[in-house]
């Protein structure tokens, strides 16, 4: 069966650096996985995406050997359960603002007597490379679980959460925190609050993460040390891209990208 590479890399304490996919593209994923990022998280929070076209994403980076991760929509039995069933490496859960609900993620992801996970769906071995009897096996050590914290109830029981067993990564969400506590979230007032995080983290022993706008914004936060980092999105990379490529052509000042929308 197939390693996850990432989340060995994370529990050994290395840093590990992803982006977001959140255009809905098969072949921008594709892409992607050639570009060198260690991880490719397909956004079913803030996109329209379909349950078929998340089952072609997830194929096609497994396929190309990358590591497909999902962000759910909700975090529930249904979701975990589909996106795990269609052979998602991992998942990311939004808005975990309790102990109780890292248990729940927790719970979902896992198959029995550690979980409450169903058996079934024929995509989840094939995308490890295995058959179905060694994939259940082993797919409780080899899917990744992360959680997000995006809000301020997370940052008042930051520790407690980070603690629970089974989390194996803490990823900020840098907007919707910002937005909960009333502040620009690329304000210098957030970095104290991200500070919380990163040591509940350390103290717990698993790894810290944190969404940034761009592959210097992520190099700084690797130098925190923040390990499960994402770098910017691919709607995010194209829009920079496709200003500056603009711009030159026509030999003008390329026009900022707008961060709306782009960022966590």
């Amino acid at each position: 069966m197939r390693e996850n590479l990432v989340k060995r890399r994370l529990r050994g304490g290395e840093p590990s650096v992803g982006t977001w996919l959140s255009l809905g593209s098969v072949t921008a994923a594709e892409l992607l996985v050639e570009s060198g990022f260690q991880w490719l998280t397909i956004d079913m929070e803030h996109t329209p995406l379909s349950w078929e076209t998340v089952a072609q994403m997830v194929g096609i980076i497994a396929y190309r050997g990358g590591v497909p991760l999902v962000r759910v929509p909700l975090n529930n039995l249904e979701n975990i359960k589909r996106v795990l069933d269609l052979g998602a490496f991992g998942i990311v859960v939004p808005m975990v603002n309790s102990v109780a609900d890292a248990e729940a993620a927790v719970a979902a992801a896992k198959y029995p007597p550690t979980g409450v996970r169903s058996v079934g769906g024929i995509l989840r071995p094939m995308r490890f490379q295995t058959d179905a009897p060694t994939y259940f096996a082993q797919a409780n050590d080899e899917v990744l679980v992360v959680i997000q914290a995006e809000h301020r109830l997370h940052l008042e029981r930051a520790r407690e959460i980070a603690s629970v067993p089974g989390v194996d990564a803490v990823f900020i969400g840098p907007y919707d925190m910002g937005a909960s506590l009333g502040l620009h979230p690329e304000s210098d007032a957030m970095e104290p609050h991200f500070a919380t995080v990163l040591e509940a983290c350390r103290q717990a022993g698993v790894a810290a993460g944190i969404h940034a706008p761009d592959a210097a914004a992520a190099h700084r936060r690797i130098a925190q040390g923040f390990r499960f980092v994402a770098a910017g999105s691919d709607a995010a990379m194209l829009n920079r891209l496709a200003r500056a490529e603009a711009a030159t052509a026509a030999g003008r000042a390329p026009v900022a990208a707008q961060a709306g929308g782009l960022m966590e």
